[in-house]
């Protein structure tokens, strides 16, 4: 007999009628369009013994299929899992977690491609993990993503990546031993829309081993109690730190809580620090230090810090920034212990070599506004419409032998009861105001159309 579709719909009417389920043989398994289920492979959601087996199995058979490996809710006890290339892992959001029980990293992976860790809660039960390793741990991969996952209470690392490319993205990751996320010589590394709490290190980490180009974004995260529980003088304790990383754009991230800075370029050529919001950090709020070339600093709100910005080391070979449309708010008069004795807060803008200093509004700043230049190390600047509020001394430019020249024009200076622009010798004021004795014992100084009230 030909099956027609008339034939074929009153079959199927006539088997629900009598309780039967039908299945067209044209229909294909669920696993083939959702994943292999973990839970075919032996793996036991909530079973009190360890899983690390059955897992292993799991996440093998999967890849070589090229096939997600989906986990269903519940808790799964685990040691070290290797991912092979294509690994692909699944679970429900909240719902799917895995518990450490020890080892180097929960998960490995050396040479591999296309790895995915997706809506998983991984649980370091706060085991420590030996030196420069995370409970997720990358090398040499491209196309590597680990998104919407919970990653809770490791005893090292959160995630730890080398020469690997791909992105971290939409991540909560909290109650971490030292860093969040830390990159060494990425390939095309996005870095976005984190939730990133309570770290005893730095929140995220962008590093290479020998100064290059890097590339990596980090944008739209939010980064927030970050403790310096090493100690030192501002190796830890930062939301953002790119040592050695050229061209690493640090955007939109909303920053709060830090013992030392929100972002720290050191060595960090051309890097862009633009449109983040930081609050309540207590050192400099946004750094460019060291050797580099080439730093924007713009737009960024900063309230209650040591410092703002600073832009320093022009005797390291440090040079060329653009300073421009911050707002600068509530300086503390002193940095953290540890940092160097003549290292004082209470400054707004600090600026050395070859910039532009240019719109930033500071206010409640106890000891200065804006400083250009420490001793000889000054070259090239112009401070050019800002307006400055509440500060001891408005603007200070070094006066010793040997520095450049320093344009001041257009800024408006309101409340500067040591003097609206002062010359310093190092850390100290050592001329009246110079907008009312003028410069001309200063024939590098060149002030027009300032303001002060």
């Amino acid at each position: 007999m030909t099956l027609t579709r008339r034939h074929l719909v009153s079959t199927l009417g006539a088997s629900a009628a009598l309780g039967i389920i039908v299945r067209p043989a044209f229909a294909a398994p669920l696993t083939s369009t959702l994943g292999r289920d973990a839970a075919q492979y032996g793996v036991r959601a909530n079973a009190p013994d360890d899983q690390t087996s059955a897992l292993q199995r799991a996440i093998n058979e999967a890849a070589k299929a090229q096939m997600p490996l989906a986990l269903a809710p519940g808790n799964y006890r685990t040691g070290p899992l290797d991912l092979p290339a294509g690994a692909q892992i699944v679970g429900v959001r909240g719902a799917s977690k895995l518990v450490f029980t020890g080892g180097p990293s929960m998960f490995t992976a050396t040479g591999a491609d296309h790895l995915g860790l997706t809506n998983l809660t991984l649980d370091g039960g706060n085991l420590s993990l030996p030196d420069r390793r995370g409970l997720v741990h990358c090398l040499s991969g491209r196309d590597v993503r680990v998104t919407d996952c919970e990653i809770i209470n490791s005893g090292g690392n959160g995630i730890w990546l080398e020469n690997v490319a791909g992105e971290i993205r939409g991540n909560t990751i909290r109650k971490i031993a030292t860093t969040a996320i830390v990159s060494f010589d990425a390939l095309g590394l996005l870095v976005a829309q984190n939730t990133i709490q309570d770290t005893s290190d730095n929140g995220i980490e962008i590093l290479r081993t020998v100064t290059g180009d890097d590339g990596s974004m980090v944008i739209d995260n939010r980064i927030e109690d970050i403790k310096a529980g090493a100690g030192g003088s501002g190796q830890h304790g930062n939301a953002i730190n790119a040592f050695r990383a050229n061209n690493v754009i640090v955007r939109g991230n909303r920053i709060r809580d830090c013992d030392y800075s929100g972002v720290r370029g050191n060595s960090a050529s051309n890097i862009q620090i633009i449109g983040n919001s930081i609050t309540n950090v207590r050192e400099v709020a946004l750094y460019s230090e060291f050797s580099f070339e080439g730093a924007i600093i713009a737009n960024n709100t900063v309230d209650v810090c040591a410092t703002g910005v600073s832009v320093c080391n022009f005797n390291e070979g440090a040079r060329i920034a653009i300073v421009q449309g911050n707002i600068l708010r509530n300086i503390l008069p002193k940095r953290p212990i540890g940092t160097a004795p003549d290292d004082d807060g209470g400054v707004g803008i600090y600026i050395e070599a070859d910039s532009a200093v240019t719109g930033n509004l500071i206010e409640n700043a106890p000891s200065c506004g804006i400083v250009a230049g420490w001793g000889e190390y000054l070259r090239d600047i112009t401070i050019n419409a800002n307006v400055i509020r509440n500060s001891f001394v408005g603007i200070g430019v070094s006066v010793v032998p040997g520095t450049g020249k320093t344009l001041v024009n257009g800024n408006m200076i309101s409340n500067a009861p040591r003097g609206a622009i002062v010359g310093y010798d190092h850390a100290k004021p050592v001329t009246g105001d110079l907008m009312v004795t003028g410069a001309s014992a200063f024939p590098r100084i060149v002030l027009s159309g300032n303001a002060a009230q």
